[in-house]
């Protein structure tokens, strides 16, 4: 994810099991670890553990600066390609670099652009930090 606009852009997928498009037992496995990760994102902030707490902390910036690296990419996509293909990119994953906006697609409807996702992406992640920081300050 980045804050600037991309020609790459991944073609979007759906964002969950279609009758139409049937996941296999890997491709489901994935999803759900990335929908498991995404539920921590948001929901990580308010664990009443100081240890886990302080983990999410690191946790936040090191997934943006993954992204960072990883060209838009989750390590999550890629490491389900190299199981698959035995190659770190696919161009066969449609899913990968474009999860957050299939999500978005799917459940809103919305076709947003790449610096849209990112800003709507980076903005949570920040406000999410924050409300961890000042969840562990206050305890």
């Amino acid at each position: 994810m980045s804050l600037a606009p991309r020609d790459d852009v991944p073609a979007l997928a759906t964002a969950a099991p279609s009758p139409l498009e049937r996941r296999d037992l890997l491709g489901n496995f994935c999803f759900y670890l990335h929908f498991a990760v995404m539920l921590y994102i948001v929901a990580g902030w308010a664990v009443p553990f100081t240890a886990a707490l302080a983990f999410y902390l690191v946790f936040l910036p090191a997934v943006t600066i993954q992204w960072q690296f990883n060209r838009n990419s989750c390590v999550l996509n890629n490491l389900e390609s190299w199981l698959r293909s035995g190659a770190w990119r696919d161009p066969g994953n449609r899913e990968e670099g474009a999860w957050l906006m299939t999500l978005i697609r799917t459940v809103t409807g919305l076709a947003l652009q790449p610096w849209q996702v990112d800003l709507i992406t980076y903005g949570v992640m920040a406000v999410l930090w924050g409300a961890a920081f000042s969840h562990l300050a206050w305890w």
